[in-house]
């Protein structure tokens, strides 16, 4: 059987640990395999001790190649502005609404699994690095479900449009296709620095339906609901003027 083969390997386990070769003729041959792996080799422990975890304790290169795997950026990461902020709570938005002052500020409802959303994310990028004075606050629907739904958000995409003291000034969906209702919004909108009061954010009763939730302390919902009767009495509605 021997005689039949030109060579043999032997296994790594011989005193010496070296890896050698038998000739035909029954001769050894010098190592061959390099000193880097004869080390290596000598890694193979032939003690009863010897176990699968030990082998792996002693063998670092599989762990390096799984920390060199890094994460693709998920297509709602990518190409985001400096004034595009992603919400992460309800209590985020309420404060994040409530400090805007008189910037416009564009709430951005999306989905990871929508397409119209993921088609229409490019579009947005470049209408909020060319609005610079303007907030866009990126809302993913799947991790703040229920926020979402105490707002009466049923389709996607969809975008909310928030003024100053005015609160809500517009709201609707639209697509790549109608994209120009969007831009006829950010042109209509602008800030034009007569805005009176604290920024007012959300309606009422959207805040006490956050609030019923336990999204956002209801202290935040009474106290908001007070600033709006403020904002009532700074700017009454323009009939009540006239009647005066």
């Amino acid at each position: 059987m021997a005689s039949s083969l030109n060579s043999i390997i032997l296994p790594g386990y011989l005193t010496s640990f070296k890896e050698t070769l038998i000739n035909s003729n029954g001769s050894l041959s010098p190592p061959f395999i390099s000193t880097d792996f004869t080390q290596r080799s000598q890694l193979l422990s032939v003690h009863k001790g010897f176990t699968s975890s030990s082998w792996n304790a002693k063998t670092p290169v599989l762990a390096h190649a799984s920390i060199c795997v890094s994460k693709s950026m998920r297509w709602w990461e990518k190409t985001l502005k400096p004034n595009m902020i992603e919400i992460n709570s309800a209590q985020e938005l309420v404060d994040t609404l409530s400090n805007s002052g008189d910037r416009l500020v564009i709430l951005d409802f999306y989905s990871p699994g929508c397409g119209g959303c993921k088609t229409l994310h490019p579009k947005i990028c470049q209408l909020a690095e060319s609005n610079p004075e303007a907030i866009f606050l990126q809302v993913n629907y799947e991790e703040l479900k229920p926020m979402c739904l105490s707002l009466h958000i049923h389709v996607l995409p969809f975008f909310r449009f928030y003024k100053g003291h005015e609160g809500k000034i517009c709201s609707f969906s639209c697509t790549i296709a109608t994209i120009k209702k969007f831009k006829d919004a950010l042109s209509k909108y602008k800030p034009d620095g007569c805005d009176l009061g604290p920024a007012k954010g959300l309606e009422e009763s959207e805040l006490l339906a956050l609030a019923s939730t336990g999204q956002i302390s209801h202290n935040l919902a009474l106290k908001s609901t007070k600033d709006d009767l403020l904002l009532k009495e700074m700017n009454p509605p323009t009939k009540n003027l006239l009647l005066a």
